[in-house]
């Protein structure tokens, strides 16, 4: 069974998470390890083992890019390797330009404009790269999904991005 059959809703990137997080508390429920504590040790270890099943999906579904790269798993469509992606030129280009502006962000005259800077111009540019995923992924066709997969990769590189900020974000002000 896979994660979205688990969940009872369609196999596709646009998911309700709210719908998406009270079924995973229902399913939560059902497996709990107190409605099993009479119960043999085998079912006890299969409750463990289905609890374990639930979150991995929850987690999967719950997050976009996982989310994105388990559709385009399901639909057998490889994602490129990191050095694929690398040798893309304009966009290996982009990010070298997006990481020097997170390395002079520490010695900025003004920390607070340049971190706001920062953030405004990943979000421009990661929610530009999420407007393209979402249009081909719902096309599903060979193309499409492999482009996709690609532009699921660069997403990657911008959450890093993401990651970096807010790490230089908390050691500014900490």
């Amino acid at each position: 069974m896979n994660y979205f059959q688990l969940f009872g809703i369609e196999a596709k990137f646009s998911v309700d998470l709210t719908e998406l997080s009270a079924t995973y508390q229902a399913l939560q429920k059902t497996v709990h390890p107190d409605r099993f504590a009479h119960s043999s040790a085998q079912e006890q270890l299969l409750a463990v083992q289905k609890s374990a099943q639930i979150n991995d999906a929850y987690q999967t579904i719950k997050l976009p890019i996982a989310r994105g790269e388990y559709l385009l798993k399901l639909r057998d469509t490889q994602l490129p390797s990191e050095q694929e992606t690398v040798g893309d030129v304009s966009f290996l280009m982009e990010q070298m330009e997006l990481r020097e502006m997170l390395a002079d962000i520490s010695d900025a005259s003004d920390s607070d404009a340049a971190l706001f800077a920062a953030q405004e111009t990943l979000d421009v540019q990661s929610q530009h790269l999420w407007q393209q995923f979402e249009q081909l992924i719902l096309i599903d066709e060979k193309e499409s999904n492999e482009k996709a997969g690609g532009l699921l990769r660069k997403l990657k590189f911008y959450q890093k991005l993401q990651i970096e900020l807010e790490r230089i974000e908390d050691s500014l002000f900490d």
